[in-house]
């Protein structure tokens, strides 16, 4: 089970409806399973009404910001705690070492190089942490193309959906968790 989760989205909340919908509802989900947030550490887009949903549901949330951020994306003042860091590796490094697994919702640049730095290193061995990708409304349906398409050339060592579960709504998350998938499919 996890104890704490990263999620990685965006500082802003994109042009569908549905991304802070379903941003809302992962942190419900997380603060009803008594799992801690471990997020970006801004108020502002996807990651500010995920954490506002997790601490408005009485849950725990843990920032971690770049100081270089924390005017840009205005860091959250109401968190659990808050760590400002030097720079972006520095972030995504206590990130992966405080969480048991990761959320990807949608997001830009910063989003995605968080995601592949997770499989990558799920793929190096230098963590086997599970990485969820939130589909909302296919937002990711041309990344998983593109992943497939790697696979297909032969550039990836082992199929990309080893290291990666899709996900269409939050309701799924609950049942990864339930069913621990995961761990079944890594055994």
């Amino acid at each position: 089970m996890w104890n704490s989760v990263a999620v990685f989205c965006g500082s802003k909340n994109g042009n569908n409806e549905l991304f802070a919908r379903h941003a809302q509802e992962i942190g419900l989900i997380l603060a009803q399973k008594n799992i801690q947030l471990i997020y970006g550490g801004g108020r502002n887009g996807l990651m500010g009404i995920v954490a506002d949903s997790v601490l408005k549901n009485k849950g725990k949330v843990i920032g971690v910001i770049p100081s270089l951020l924390s005017e840009k994306e205005h860091q959250h003042e109401s968190l659990t705690a808050l760590h400002i860091v030097e720079d972006m590796h520095e972030r995504k490094k206590m990130m992966y070492e405080l969480s048991d697994a990761a959320i990807i919702l949608p997001g830009g640049y910063g989003t995605m190089d968080e995601l592949f730095e997770m499989i990558t290193w799920n793929q190096l061995s230098i963590h086997d942490k599970t990485i969820v990708l939130l589909n909302s409304d296919g937002y990711y349906n041309s990344l998983v193309a593109h992943l497939q398409q790697m696979q297909q050339e032969g550039f990836l060592y082992n199929p990309w959906n080893e290291s990666l579960f899709i996900i269409q709504d939050p309701q799924a998350l609950i049942s990864l968790m339930d069913e621990d998938i995961y761990q079944n499919h890594h055994e």
